[in-house]
């Protein structure tokens, strides 16, 4: 049985680096389009309003900037594809703003999503995987969040690189790497690992290629990309975001999220995605919980009075995050919040095996509907495609490492399955009854707080991800409830990131407290685009 440990290094921190052969720095002075330069949606906005900027010309900068930054020096690697009617649709929408229709905060801005997000449009949709070149979306449809993305008016620029199969996959992955894409570097450090699984929307965003990205996460795969990349990210509850025309690995675990610069721009986005979708029946119990603008609740005094417990479980990995996590609990608490120190969680950690039979037993079931959804020109259309095609083209798709998670998802049965049926049930129990809703009713808590994980790790393609990765993104994620996760300062030139979690639909007080939170301290430095960490104490 894979070992939780393992589980994380190879499913819910999927996303990676390849290790840099550069030497120089790119100078902040010397990258392409420097009006982008952490420029936000408001900005945007402000620029198309007075007419100094039109959509078409902001995309054409974003464009030039990744064809500069992504495809040559540093070559971040970040974005797997360009939209070829990215600029078509910017004059659409720049035709729309003159004749005095604007759809939204989202109107005419640049927006990356990953390569699990369908689009019935010049774009591939694969997961990073070979066996899904040319398959098309599931119904020749767009996705509920590219569907979405189009109504508000956003400019799909492109996809972004993944771990492949949003990294389960293999035991021993590297994360960040696909058959299709190879590798994304960090940002921050050339040789370091941006993490993932939603890798390229990591990279890309802190690197100011878009104006804001979607990512998917179904343990991990939002909010360690976001804190690898020095990121506000929203992983929410499930159900918030409909999955319908996303590759799945969990139908109880799997949601779309926001990865931003700021919060603003996170909750802009969000506001965007949200919706019930009768083709994802999870959104159903979101009926009324969405709110139409989730920018309402950017309130710089929004801590006042919140009782803030902090999971001290989610820290203790290294001396100087403790530093940073201790510093940032002081800031809660200057900014009026009730701080009960520390709060225990008996049941953290009890679910591993648990979770992972059930991403087996679900990944299976899953992948199997979505395959048998695509058109006639899929070359796969089952789990037990997949793997025979990756076994037929062992040379491009596992030049590094295997397979062993997609044998062990083949080798389950039925979701009827006694054994999945208590694995899911004992995960719910101890994530969510046991878990986090105990925890904030033993104490009368608001929310919880936590490191959301390490600094990026050096990339290994020899060994894979780094036995020393941490996060805590696995209570949430299990028990299917919202993360928000923001810049809480630097080590050594590497972002890192405090974690606020709540109870299921809470995605309105986590976005009060994370605004708070920025917006007195504003931790966010953008990437130098280093060839390795800066380990000079005297330069800091």
């Amino acid at each position: 049985m894979t070992t939780r440990r393992t589980f994380l290094k190879g499913t819910a921190l999927a996303g990676a680096a390849l290790a840099a052969t550069r030497t120089e720095v790119f100078a902040a002075d010397a990258q392409p389009s420097p009006e982008l330069q952490e420029v936000t949606i408001g900005d945007l906005q402000r620029q198309q309003q007075s007419g100094a900027q039109s959509s078409e010309q902001i995309t054409q900068a974003y464009l030039a900037r990744i064809g500069a930054i992504d495809k040559n020096a540093p070559k971040l690697n970040s974005v797997i594809e360009l939209n070829p009617d990215a600029l078509a649709i910017a004059r659409q929408l720049d035709a729309e703003r003159k004749a005095g229709k604007v759809r939204g905060p989202m109107h005419g801005i640049p927006v990356l999503i990953k390569d699990n997000i369908s689009t019935a449009d010049h774009m591939q949709t694969t997961a990073g995987s070979l066996a899904l070149l040319g398959a098309g979306a599931p119904g020749d449809k767009d996705s509920f969040v590219a569907a979405q993305l189009r109504r508000a008016g956003a400019v799909i620029l492109g996809k972004t690189n993944l771990s492949e199969w949003a990294n389960l996959r293999s035991t021993h992955s590297t994360s960040g790497w696909s058959g299709r894409g190879g590798l994304t570097h960090c940002p921050y450090a050339l040789d370091r690992n941006p993490s993932g699984s939603s890798s390229g929307s990591g990279a890309g965003t802190s690197a100011n290629l878009c104006a804001v990205a979607v990512g998917t996460e179904t343990d991990g795969s939002i909010v360690s990309p976001s804190c690898s990349n020095g990121l506000v990210g929203i992983k929410p509850t499930v159900g918030l975001v409909s999955r319908a025309g996303i590759v799945p690995i969990s139908h109880t675990q799997d949601t779309a999220g926001p990865m931003a610069r700021t919060v603003t721009d996170a909750a802009i986005l969000l506001s965007a995605l949200a919706g019930l979708d009768s083709n994802d029946p999870a959104t159903s119990a979101a009926q009324d919980h969405i709110a139409p603008d989730y920018t309402k609740f950017l309130d710089a005094d929004g801590l006042r009075g919140m009782r803030v417990g902090v999971v001290r479980k989610f820290a203790g990995f290294n001396r100087d995050a403790d530093k940073l996590f201790d510093n940032s609990i002081d800031v809660l608490r200057k900014l009026g919040a009730v701080i009960v120190d520390p709060v225990d969680i008996p049941t953290n950690g009890k679910w591993g095996d648990a979770e992972l039979t059930v991403l087996l037993y679900e990944f299976k079931a899953d992948l199997n509907k979505y395959l048998a959804a695509l058109g006639p020109k899929s070359q796969v259309k089952s789990l037990a495609d997949v793997i025979k095609f990756n076994e037929a083209n062992a040379a491009k798709e596992m030049p590094y490492f295997g397979q062993e998670l997609l044998l062990q998802s083949q080798e389950k049965g039925s979701l009827d399955s006694d054994e999945y049926k208590k694995a899911l049930s004992d995960c719910k129990r101890l994530t969510q009854a046991e878990g986090i809703d105990a925890a904030l009713a033993k104490d009368k808590l608001d929310l919880l707080i936590g490191i959301t994980g390490t600094t990026a790790w050096m990339t290994d393609l020899v060994d894979g991800d780094n036995s020393g990765v941490y996060s805590d993104s696995s209570l949430p994620a299990v028990a299917g409830y919202p993360h928000v996760t923001v810049p809480m300062g630097m080590m050594f030139g590497l972002p890192l990131n405090i974690s606020f979690i709540g109870t299921a639909w809470s995605e309105p007080k986590l976005i009060k407290a994370a605004f708070a939170y920025e917006q007195a301290t504003k931790h966010r430095q953008p990437p130098k685009f280093l060839a390795t960490a800066n380990l000079d104490l005297s330069s800091s």
